[in-house]
C-alpha cells in the first residue's frame, strides 16, 4: 500500500505557478516604470520591488497546506488520496489565482506609483486585500482537515 501521497503537491506546485506568474507581470510593469522615470531624469522608486514581491507568499501558503495535507490523520487507502488531491489542487489553484491577480494589481501600482509619487499605502492596502484570499483559503483547508 501507498502512503503519504498527500495532495501530490497541487497545493504548492499551483500556488508556485500562480506566484511565478504574478512577479513575472509586476516585474515587467516595475521595469517600465522605472524605464518611464530614467528617461524623464527622476530618481527611480526602488519601493516598486515591494509590489514585485508580494505575490511570492502565496508559495508559503501551499508550502504550508501541502504538509498539513500530508500530516492530517487521513485514512492510508486508496479512497482518501483522491479527496487529498482534490483538496490540493483547488485550494493551489485558488491560491495560484490570488498571486497572479496580485500580481497584475502590483502592474498597476508600479505604474500609478512611478507617475505620481503617490499612493503607496493606498496601493498596499489592495495588495493586503488580494492577499486574504489566498490565507483565507489555506487557513480555511487547514480548518477542514481532519484531526487525529
Amino acid at each position: 500500500m501507498i502512503a503519504g501521497l498527500g495532495d501530490m503537491n497541487f497545493s504548492l506546485t499551483l500556488a508556485a505557478m500562480g506566484s511565478a506568474l504574478g512577479t513575472g507581470v509586476a516585474g515587467m510593469a516595475a521595469i517600465g516604470a522605472w524605464k518611464k522615470v530614467f528617461s524623464q531624469n527622476r530618481a527611480a522608486p526602488f519601493i516598486l520591488i515591494a509590489f514585485v514581491g508580494a505575490p511570492l507568499t502565496q508559495t508559503i501558503y501551499g508550502m504550508i497546506l501541502r504538509g498539513q495535507i500530508i500530516n492530517a490523520n487521513l485514512p492510508a487507502n486508496a479512497e482518501s488520496y483522491q479527496y487529498q488531491m482534490i483538496i490540493g489542487f483547488l485550494a493551489g489553484l485558488a491560491m495560484g489565482l490570488s498571486a497572479y491577480m496580485q500580481g497584475k494589481a502590483g502592474a498597476r501600482a508600479s505604474d500609478a506609483l512611478a507617475e505620481t509619487g503617490k499612493g503607496f499605502a493606498n496601493y498596499i492596502m489592495v495588495l493586503g486585500v488580494i492577499e486574504t484570499v489566498a490565507l483565507f483559503v489555506m487557513v480555511f483547508c487547514m480548518m477542514a482537515l481532519p484531526r487525529g
